[in-house]
């Protein structure tokens, strides 16, 4: 069998999808073909392959936080564009640090492209003292799918009625509060490592195997508080067992438009979005990342995807690649300051 030369356009080749969650995720492999037939990823080495990492709310949720982003954009849809077909999976493993080493190693022919996360792409790149990959220059950034905000919450019954409480509780008794999270090191747990910071107070992490216990515990009053993602805590939230105080973002959440931001209700220059933005292997061709960046783009900005977004919370980027590159640097650094400031380390 013959190796395809690296500078064949897309065509008439399947595109692999490879979906990455972490260890403790729900794992599921979604095979997708346009002609409808089996696949068997063990069986064809020649398939092209493009991974898609999670953040921690498909713990929460047993189907992935990467779930809701492929049911809400099908990259399948793009395959007619490239005349190609594209097959999605998942790849799971230490926080997609294994499914974005396969990728930064795969040949980049356009065969390859990754769903990074603000974990694999970011947070890692500190958290992690040795990657098997440079998130920077491992990969070609091609765009940025969307984001969505995560929302500190407290329990229904909590006497806490605004973020400004919290500071002020924290204040009078250092050390007395503590806040939950889906586990060390996650998107949710860095948001309360920033709160921490940047109001000046002294609140104990509470790290959780997932969403799904962490939140449980704080609608018990087990946990005075926690950040979790939107897609979350929507239903928890309207459903009445817990109550958002402030969402992270810079700008009030479309899911909910009612609550405040961080830094409206008193912490300055507060900022945060979980995200996943697409990449490919670095050395891929620039055409070829134009093309890839074009097709997506369009699927991101239809009016089918615009809708399907909202209903989830999520508000869709689209952003070309140079932009991407620009994001994913500042997000590198943002989060190296905060990993470093509160000695943070995977255990």
């Amino acid at each position: 069998m013959t190796e395809r030369p690296h500078n064949r356009s897309i065509k008439n080749e399947e595109v692999r999808f490879y979906a990455n969650q972490h260890e403790n995720d729900a794992r599921r492999r979604l095979c997708i073909r346009n002609d409808g037939r089996s696949f068997h990823p063990a069986r064809d080495r020649r398939a092209g392959r493009v991974a898609v990492e999670t953040d921690h709310l498909c713990r929460a949720l047993s189907c992935g936080w990467h779930d809701r982003y492929a049911g809400a954009i099908d990259l399948a849809e793009t395959g007619p564009a490239l005349g190609t077909t594209i097959v999605v999976e998942n790849r799971a493993g230490a926080g997609g640090n294994i499914g974005s080493d396969f990728v930064a190693k795969a040949a980049p022919d356009g065969y390859t492209i990754l769903g990074g996360t603000i974990s694999s792409h970011a947070i890692n790149a500190t958290l992690y003292p040795k990657l098997p990959y440079d998130p920077l220059k491992s990969f070609a950034p091609i765009t940025l799918i969307g984001t969505n905000a995560n929302v500190l919450v407290v329990a229904a019954a909590s006497p806490f009625q605004s973020v400004k409480d919290i500071v002020a509780a924290s204040k009078a008794k250092p050390g007395s509060l503590s806040f939950a999270s889906a586990g060390n090191g996650t998107s949710q747990h860095l948001s309360g490592e920033l709160f921490k910071s940047i109001a000046g107070i002294d609140v104990v992490h509470v790290p959780y195997k997932g969403s799904a216990p962490a939140i449980t515990d704080v609608m018990g009053g087990q946990v005075p508080f926690m950040f979790d993602t939107s897609v979350v805590a929507a239903p928890f939230i309207e459903g009445g067992k817990v109550r958002a105080l402030a969402v992270t973002s810079a700008k009030r959440a479309a899911v909910l438009p009612n609550v405040p931001t961080m830094a409206e209700s008193g912490v300055a220059n507060y900022d945060v979005v979980s995200w996943q933005a697409i990449f490919a292997p670095a050395g891929t061709p620039p055409a070829i990342v134009q093309r890839l960046y074009t097709e997506i783009a369009k699927i991101i900005k239809s009016a089918e995807m615009q809708e399907r977004f909202a209903k989830l919370g999520l508000e869709p980027s689209g952003i070309p690649p140079a932009d991407l590159a620009k994001f994913q640097a500042s997000e590198i650094a943002k989060w190296a300051a905060v990993i470093k400031a509160g000695n943070i380390k995977i255990e």
